[in-house]
C-alpha cells in the first residue's frame, strides 16, 4: 500500500525485484490502495513492473482485494461504492486485471465483510471468475470468526472450495483475533496473514528525531504515552536479546502456527532487507512467556470472558 503514496514506481519496482531476490514471493494489495495518490495507483504501480518481463509475474503469488469504495469523487455508482455485490466483484476483479496487466489473480480476497450481501450471492460471482481462470483462490480480511464460519459454511452447501485465507489486524499490542478468528481459522484450514505487525510502527523501537511517516505526530506520540510502561518493557528485552523490536514483533508472529506470513509494507529496500533477520530469531519459552506478559493477550473464547 506504500507503493504510490509513499514510494515512487521507481523506489517500488527496485523493492519488489529485491524482495525477489531474497526469496520473497507473495505480493499483497488492494483495489483502493494509491488513497491520496489515487486508487488503484499501488495495483497499476505492480502492472507496469509486470510488464518488465524477466518471468516477474510468472514468480509472484499475486493477492489483491475488493469491497472499497473505487466511484469517482461525486459519482454515485452502487457498483463501485463500498460493498460485495456480484457486479462489483465481478466488475472490480475486471478493473484489477487490467492495472495489474495479468490474466489472473492467485489471492482475490474480500477486504472486509458485507453483512447487508449473502454470501450466496458473493459466492456466485467468486465462482464464475474462478471458472474462469481470472481467480485461483478466495480469502477474506477483517471477518469475524463467526463470518469465517457463515462463508465456508455456505461455500461447502454449493461445492465450492471457500476461503483459503483471512488477513486480519494481528501484532503483540492488538491480540483480539485469538479469541475466535484465528480458532475459527485453524478449524477451517485457512491461512492467517496478520496486517501492521508492527502495530503502525509502536512495536518497532524508539522512533528518530527526523522520523516521518506513521512513526511521528500527535496520534503516534498520544499511543506511546498510553503504552509507556508496556513499551518500556518490550524495548529492555529486546536490548537484552540484542535484536531490532521489529524484527523481535515480526519473530513473535512467525513463531505462532496459526500464521502464515505476516504483511509487511517496506517503503525502502533498506526496511525490507532488515526485516529478513526476523526469519532467522528463535524466540526462547521463556522469552514468549515474558511477551505474554508484557503484551497479554485476551486467552481463548469463552473462557475469556465466561468459563
Amino acid at each position: 500500500m506504500n507503493f504510490g503514496p509513499k514510494a515512487t514506481p521507481e523506489e517500488s519496482f527496485a523493492i519488489m525485484d529485491l524482495a525477489l531476490e531474497l526469496g520473497i514471493n507473495f505480493f499483497d494489495t488492494a483495489d483502493v490502495y494509491g488513497w491520496k495518490a489515487g486508487e488503484g495507483v499501488t495495483e497499476t504501480i505492480l502492472g507496469q513492473w509486470f510488464a518488465q518481463g524477466g518471468g516477474r509475474r510468472e514468480q509472484v503469488v499475486l493477492a489483491t482485494k475488493v469491497f472499497g469504495d473505487m466511484a469517482p469523487a461525486g459519482v454515485k455508482d452502487p457498483n463501485r461504492s463500498r460493498g460485495l455485490s456480484a457486479r462489483k466483484i465481478i466488475r472490480q476483479c475486471e478493473e484489477s486485471l487490467r492495472r495489474m496487466r495479468t490474466d489472473f489473480i492467485d489471492l482475490y480476497q474480500m477486504h472486509h465483510v458485507d453483512r447487508g450481501c449473502p454470501f450466496d450471492e458473493i459466492w456466485q460471482a467468486m465462482e464464475t471468475l474462478v471458472a474462469q481462470g481470472k481467480v485461483l483462490y478466495v480469502g477474506s480480511s477483517n471477518f469475524a470468526g463467526w463470518d469465517i464460519a457463515t462463508a465456508q459454511q455456505i461455500a461447502s452447501r454449493r461445492h465450492f472450495l471457500g476461503l483459503v485465507s483471512e488477513q486480519s489486524l494481528y501484532n503483540l499490542a492488538q491480540r483480539s483475533v485469538e479469541l475466535e478468528v484465528l480458532p475459527a481459522s485453524r478449524h477451517y484450514g485457512l491461512g492467517v496473514l496478520p496486517w501492521s505487525p508492527l502495530a503502525g510502527g509502536l512495536l518497532g523501537g524508539a522512533p528518530g528525531k527526523s522520523e516521518t511517516g506513521r512513526r511521528s505526530g500527535e496520534a503516534y506520540e498520544k499511543r506511546v504515552a498510553e503504552n509507556r510502561p508496556a513499551l518500556e518493557a518490550w524495548e529492555a528485552l529486546c536490548e537484552r536479546l540484542g535484536e531490532e523490536p521489529a524484527n523481535v514483533a515480526l519473530a513473535w508472529l512467525l513463531h505462532n502456527p496459526a500464521v502464515t506470513a505476516p504483511i509487511i509494507g517496506p517503503r525502502t529496500k533498506e526496511q525490507l532487507t532488515g526485516s529478513i533477520r526476523s526469519t532467522e530469531i528463535e524466540l526462547s519459552a521463556e522469552t514468549l512467556a515474558e511477551l505474554d506478559t508484557i503484551w497479554p493477550g485476551p486467552g481463548p473464547a469463552p473462557e475469556a470472558y465466561a468459563w
